[in-house]
């Protein structure tokens, strides 16, 4: 069966891209080690009626099939598992960009395309795609639908689902779903588009993509506070979003012990301060607008922060060489802590309001549950998005310290859903946190999740694993 699968996905679409063995070996990493993949085959269709093609066969012959695009996932959710009936189909063949609409400010692009080349194309028609991750040059657009990625710029822009307006999908009988449209108003029926994005890989296999595009920003203007307390930050991203006009397009907070890893471990990291402080927040004011008025704006809240005794220090940058040296401190946090050794890692959202909160209590909690323990927590304050990643101990073993990853994951994910949060903010679920769900979703969202899952894909061969677990 595996041989005459084999040569009919060779057919469809050529030898040389169904790779096995040494040659299939890249494919088969998992970003954090936490998996080790393992696939009867890697298949790297062309075109959207190859891959539909390749859907039919491995359906025809039972197997599975497990959609890849960067594989930069977190969750392992491109992680295939079995070598006798697991198809890994890697897009990275399908990079086109189908169109760019000037005037409907929009871009069609394949799942395949790397974010940071989508985003060139953008700023080459004049516009901007403001979709962007520390992981851009890696990243593809797949990936970034399939799990809805957040990054940097969401609290202005939102994420990936707030950017895409049409969708191209295979399905899991080998049909193909366009809904390449590009329209801003369509209440003709449910939103299937919503459906796909954030599905990772289990419903059908994104294929292309409609985005919007932005006019480009002409000002810009950056400052990174120093504070005693995330209190301060969410106060701060309050006045900032108020003085600006809601043009606050980052605004990112850094423990201290986050900073201390980049300046450790990074080059082009340094010290932003002569005096080492508690919290950090890095912000950034931008728009499309003539002018000088954010940099004003951004003035004025530093000076009635001041007044209010709700900063410590600030720099303010005033020109784009200390702009992308504050934003390389902030990018260069996750690399940090694998340098450092091993982490436990959390993906968690919160209402803004309640951050502080969260993070007295957490940080308590899991420093009476892991001795020793150097909570290392940054990430996207302005949206409620915290990664609360745990590093080692001092000369701790680090498979050891991973050990007790469970006992971690329960610690601070009871805390967030106690408090009305949830526990995979923007890397989803993948094959990582399947078993969570039991724990933190309701009977009748479980039960949605699985009947959406039967209706779409009854045999069960899109990523089993994935989100839903196996029967």
């Amino acid at each position: 069966m595996s041989d005459g699968l084999i040569a009919e996905l060779g057919a469809i679409v050529g030898t040389e891209d169904v790779l096995q063995g040494e040659a299939a070996a890249p494919y088969l990493v998992e970003w954090r080690g936490a998996f080790q993949p393992q696939a009867l085959a890697v298949v790297r269709p062309a075109d959207t009626d190859q891959l539909a093609a390749v859907v039919r066969a491995c359906a025809g012959a039972d197997c599975a099939v497990i959609a890849q695009s960067g594989n930069t996932g977190l969750v392992g959710g491109a992680a295939a598992s079995d070598p006798r009936c697991h198809v890994i189909v890697n897009l990275e063949r399908m990079n086109r960009v189908r169109e760019v609409d000037a005037d409907n400010a929009t871009i069609t692009v394949e799942a395949g395309c790397i974010l940071a080349d989508v985003q060139q194309a953008a700023v080459d028609a004049g516009l901007f795609f403001p979709l962007t991750l520390a992981s851009r040059d890696r990243c593809r657009i797949g990936g970034n639908l399939a799990t809805n990625a957040g990054g940097l710029n969401v609290v202005r822009y939102g994420n990936t689902r707030d950017l895409a307006l049409g969708l191209e999908v295979v399905l899991a009988d080998g049909r193909i779903w366009n809904n390449l449209t590009g329209l801003r108003k369509d209440n003709s029926g449910f939103d299937l588009d919503d459906l796909f994005i954030g599905s990772e890989g289990a419903l059908g296999i994104i294929t292309a993509a409609v985005f919007k595009l932005y006019e480009p920003v002409v000002q810009q203007a950056s400052a990174l506070f120093a504070l005693r307390s995330p209190a301060q930050a969410v106060k701060l991203q309050r006045r900032l979003t108020a003085a600006s006009g809601h043009n606050l397009t980052g605004c990112e907070l850094m423990s201290r012990q986050a900073v201390e890893l980049a300046c450790t471990h990074i080059d082009g990291c340094e010290e932003p301060f002569d005096v080492d402080h508690d919290w950090y927040l890095l912000v950034e004011l931008a728009s499309s607008a003539e002018g000088h008025w954010l940099l004003e704006a951004l003035s004025a809240v530093v000076e009635n922060a001041r007044q209010a005794h709700e900063l410590v220090d600030v720099i303010v940058a005033h020109d784009t060489d200390t702009s992308r040296r504050l934003w390389h401190l902030r990018e260069s946090l996750p690399p940090a802590q694998v340098a450092e050794g091993a982490s436990i890692k959390h993906d968690i959202s919160l209402p803004v309001s309640k951050l502080p909160a969260f993070l007295d209590r957490a940080l308590a909690a899991v420093r009476e549950a892991l001795p020793g323990v150097r909570p290392c927590p940054f990430g996207h304050v302005g949206d409620g998005n915290l990664h609360f990643n745990l590093s080692q101990p001092v000369d701790a073993d680090g498979a050891a310290f991973l050990a007790q990853a469970e006992t971690a994951h329960t610690v601070v994910h009871d805390i967030v859903a106690e408090m009305g949060g949830s526990i995979a903010a923007e890397h989803g679920i993948g094959r990582l946190k399947v078993a969570a769900l039991d724990r933190y979703k309701s009977d009748v969202e479980r039960d949605m999740l699985k009947a959406i899952k039967t209706a779409l894909d009854p045999h069960n061969r899109l990523n089993p694993g994935v989100i839903v677990a196996e029967s």
